[in-house]
């Protein structure tokens, strides 16, 4: 039986995601090819990477996508999965030989939920410039995880209704908790390019941003210590206020001070606002 079947959600990314399947090829891993599969839910809609998988690696799975963000593609991919374990990685993710690898010796154990490191390529410290790293466990980030098939379906894999890739895999992990220890495995390991946002794209999708921490605060706000709004609003402010803090006295980090601004002005009232809105619902 195959052991791991490899999901990554992409959408309109094809020139990344290609190196990405390289990384990932029978020829570079050095996992026995009959050992996993590597499927690709494709959200895209003004093109694909249909046609780019069939001619350059036809050893990939390529599946249409629901359009409805990045949870419910990773769960679209799930659903066509063959392996005993679901290893998820993202389409600008670069693996390391070994990564499938050292998943499969990880296995050995009891627990059922893995996350693997995450390497930054490229200088962070450029104002601009914004990455996922994961090099101690912890994090449990999308970008390199891996769980158990049954158990995931157990608990109903990522919630759709997180609007993009924000807290969906924080979510995850802890549903997991409770029924699983979740390993870090050093040697599991995904390289992830920096990359720039530029203010305008930051202005655009803060709204989404703040509704999906709203959402997750509302959803989990037993686990997570918010008893009411003000608590969440309290946390926040004080997360935001040193954040300010550092980006002020680090050199390079002007963009990330005005960012920080941004968050302590109008991001946490937007995400105040939606976490009323939320629990208002939720009553009726």
């Amino acid at each position: 039986m195959i052991k791991f079947s490899v999901v990554i959600p992409t959408y309109h990314r094809n020139d990344l995601l290609a190196k990405c399947l390289d990384r990932l090829d029978p020829n570079v891993q050095t996992l026995a090819t009959d050992q996993y599969e590597v499927i690709v839910s494709d959200d895209g809609h003004e093109f694909t990477a249909e046609d780019m998988i069939r001619q350059n690696y036809p050893w990939v799975k390529w599946v249409a996508g629901l359009r409805k963000g990045p949870a419910a593609n990773r769960n679209n991919g799930a659903k066509y999965a063959q392996g005993e374990w679901l290893a998820f990685t993202d389409d600008d993710c670069i693996p390391d030989a070994q990564w499938l690898a050292a998943y499969a010796e990880s296995i050995k154990g009891t627990a059922l939920a893995l996350e693997g490191a995450i390497h930054p390529l490229g200088d962070l410290e450029q104002d601009f410039a914004e990455c996922p790293v994961n090099l101690t466990g912890g994090c449990f980030w999308s970008a390199n995880i891996a769980v158990a098939r049954l158990l995931f379906d157990k608990v109903g894999g990522f919630d759709p209704n997180y609007p993009l890739a924000a807290h969906e895999d924080q979510d995850l992990k802890l549903r997991l908790e409770p029924i699983t220890n979740v390993l870090f495995v050093s040697d599991a390991i995904v390289f992830h390019p920096i990359r720039f946002i530029s203010f305008n794209n930051f202005l655009k999708q803060q709204p989404k941003r703040c509704y999906a921490f709203a959402y997750h605060a509302r959803k989990n706000q037993n686990i997570l210590g918010y008893k009411n709004a003000l608590q969440l609003l309290i946390s926040q402010y004080k997360f935001h206020l040193i954040s300010l803090k550092q980006n002020v006295l680090t050199k390079n980090r002007c963009y990330k001070s005005i960012l920080s601004i941004y968050m302590l002005l109008i991001g946490i009232p937007l995400i105040l606002l939606f976490f009323i809105i939320s629990h208002q619902t939720s009553k009726r």
